[in-house]
């Protein structure tokens, strides 16, 4: 009980403190509306263009938010010596960081929805799996998560944790399959592709939306939780080397 009240405690004083900071704003809240807002209205508002155009702008959607979370919540706290502070509470550390990141993988998903609630009054998403778009929502949301958490954890500076983010953000956008297949990459660039979660996320969101999908629903699964494993193992073993004495 004394742990879900912590876990709980720290959500709580994320979300208060840091949801409306500038940089979720700008990079979180309003890059992806304006970006939803632009490819749906160059869509023309078909359906099918935009059913093609939701897999793509709710992973943006997902990857920014989540990625701008982190570099606040973790990066600002560790300049401060909050997060100290935290390290001395009666917690693990793993507890702590999942206590960290929670607040940011529901952010992420609440962003994903800003999208698909524009679709939903410009085409029809009867057609839609759900059962699998929506699992598919909640695992790109933790593995862009604990990638927000492996570059916070790199970084001593906010504004360094958003650049570094960008290193990865921007290439991923064309090499996930989002919005240009990655059978129409240059061979040389396709095994890149598969070396990012987010491909395996942009194609579960594809299939779910009716779209082509390369692979098969159980590996996109997966790879999606094998990347979230990885990045947030990662994570905590560069906070016990360079964080903790």
């Amino acid at each position: 009980m004394k742990q879900l009240t912590a876990f709980w405690n720290i959500l709580l004083k994320d979300m208060r403190t840091y949801y409306l900071k500038p940089p979720n704003i700008s990079w979180g809240l309003i890059f992806p509306l304006a970006w939803t807002a632009m490819f749906f209205v160059r869509s023309g508002r078909g359906l099918e263009s935009i059913l093609s155009l939701l897999p793509g702008v709710t992973a943006v959607s997902i990857l920014f938010g989540t990625t701008s979370m982190l570099a606040v919540t973790v990066t600002f706290e560790k300049k401060n010596r909050s997060f100290e502070r935290l390290l001395l509470a009666p917690v693990s550390l793993k507890l702590l960081m999942i206590s960290k990141t929670s607040g940011a993988i529901l952010f992420g998903v609440a962003n994903a929805f800003v999208p698909v609630i524009i679709a939903f009054f410009l085409a029809d998403l009867s057609g839609v799996i759900w059962l699998l778009f929506i699992p598919a929502l909640i695992l790109i949301a933790t593995a862009s998560t604990f990638l927000g958490l492996f570059i916070a954890v790199a970084v001593s500076e906010v504004f360094e944790a958003q650049t570094f983010s960008n290193f990865f953000r921007f290439p991923m956008i064309f090499l996930c399959g989002l919005f240009i297949p990655v059978e129409s990459l240059p061979l040389l660039l396709r095994p890149v592709s598969f070396l990012l979660p987010l491909t395996y996320g942009a194609d579960l969101l594809h299939g779910s939306v009716g779209g082509v999908h390369m692979l098969p629903y159980i590996l996109d699964l997966g790879a999606l939780t094998l990347f979230c494993v990885a990045l947030f193992t990662l994570s905590l073993y560069n906070i016990k080397r360079r964080w903790i004495i």
